[in-house]
């Protein structure tokens, strides 16, 4: 008779399963814990650029381009128009104070200074015929004051005889009294005549300064018209190289018209167009520097245009020390302008990584060599060479400088030799 086996709960082949499970479940426990979570790519060191961090002095500055002038310029204005008669010199040349470089001709001014002259005549004349006037007025009135003087005399002696005849009643009182009324008549006349002469004297007096004051002033101004008429010979004021000359024969010149430009020569200076996000930050007294024919030249910041055109400032630098010998008017030269003090601090060389990370990470490369991770970092400071760090990298780490363009968005790079 069949007999009812007891089924086995632990078979081999059951036990097998469980272990295979079991294994399969270890392993993607270990690979779910023990996996790298980031994303990664391979990378051969060759096409990347490696650079140390570094502790050091840093200073900030930026390089600007220059342009040489001379230090002081002086500029040919016509102060007087006309036109242009003759050239003495051409631009380029070297000038003497005083030398001549152009002549110019006016007619209008030469007719108005004859009309001057004519005018000074007349005043003069005017002048001179108010003080002969005033001299015969001065003879007239003494010729008739001396008359007076002596009719008063003969007419005091008759009245004085009269009155001693009538107090002896040997004359009539109307012939005393025709005497008398003589006499007052005389003296009234001299009193009226001497009054006259006053207000005379005092008139032509003031004639005569009025005048004076009148010719002195038409003296003046006919010094000043016949000054404009030099003027139409324009001279070198200073000594130097004529830069320009914009004038030639036969063409009009108006009155304060540009003729040309005289470079003294004894110093040069940079002008310079900076940016106006550092317009807060340039200040007279900050140095640069410019590499000429290999040697180093300092310039300090003399100057500081506040206007600023087309997003850009002008700056004047002038050398400190020696001048390159060899630098000419209009030449651009490169200036490392600094724009602090010389500090220790943690830096790392530019690269093209920045147009990427924009300064806020970068990837550092493990003690072994053989990987770079992604790390945020913090920049501050940035000059031609390096960027300054703040915070998330230490003197003496690796990192990639390089571009991160090919990179993707990978947390680690593996490096492949």
């Amino acid at each position: 008779m069949d007999r009812i086996l007891e089924k086995k709960t632990w078979t081999a082949k059951r036990i097998g399963l469980i272990v295979s499970a079991s294994v399969v479940t270890i392993m993607a426990v270990y690979s779910l814990a023990f996996r790298e979570n980031s994303s990664k790519v391979t990378i051969s060191r060759d096409r990347i650029t490696i650079a140390s961090v570094r502790y050091g002095k840093f200073q900030e500055f930026i390089p600007i381009n220059g342009s040489i002038v001379p230090i002081r310029t002086l500029y040919l204005d016509a102060i007087e128009g006309g036109r242009v008669e003759k050239r003495f010199l051409e631009a380029g040349s070297y000038v003497n104070q005083g030398d001549p470089i152009l002549q110019l001709s006016n007619t209008s001014l030469l007719l108005d200074i004859m009309y001057r002259e004519a005018e000074l005549f007349q005043q003069s004349n005017n002048l001179r015929n108010t003080q002969l006037a005033m001299e015969q007025n001065r003879l007239a009135l003494q010729s008739e004051l001396l008359e007076l003087d002596y009719q008063f005399k003969k007419i005091a002696r008759v009245n004085e005889r009269n009155r001693q005849l009538l107090e002896k009643n040997l004359i009539s009182d109307r012939e005393f009294d025709e005497s008398n009324d003589e006499y007052d008549y005389l003296v009234n006349r001299r009193r009226l005549t001497m009054q006259s002469h006053v207000q005379d004297s005092i008139f032509r007096a003031t004639q005569v300064d009025q005048l004076k004051a009148s010719l002195i002033r038409m003296e003046e101004n006919l010094a000043l018209v016949k000054l404009n008429q030099e003027n139409l010979l324009i001279r070198a004021p200073v000594s130097g190289h004529l830069t320009s000359l914009n004038a030639e024969i036969g063409e009009s010149k108006v009155r304060g018209e540009r003729l040309g430009q005289i470079d003294i020569l004894d110093g040069f200076k940079a002008q310079i167009m900076v940016d106006e996000h550092y317009i807060t930050r340039v200040r007279p007294g900050q140095r640069g520097g410019v590499t000429l024919g290999a040697k180093r030249y300092e310039l300090l910041v003399d100057k500081i245009y506040p206007e600023v055109i087309n997003g850009q400032f002008q700056i004047d630098m002038t050398f400190i020390g020696p001048v390159p010998e060899d630098i000419r008017r209009g030449q651009t030269v490169r200036i490392r302008l600094a724009l602090g003090d010389l500090t220790e601090a943690t830096m790392i060389p530019r690269g093209g990584f920045f147009s990427k990370t924009g300064g806020q990470w970068v990837y550092v490369i493990g003690e072994d060599g053989a990987f770079a991770t992604r790390r945020r970092i913090r920049l501050g400071r940035q000059n031609q060479d390096d960027y300054e760090i703040l915070e998330g990298l230490e003197a003496g780490e690796q990192v990639i400088t390089s571009s991160y363009d090919t990179f993707g968005d990978y947390d680690r790079i593996i490096l492949n030799n």
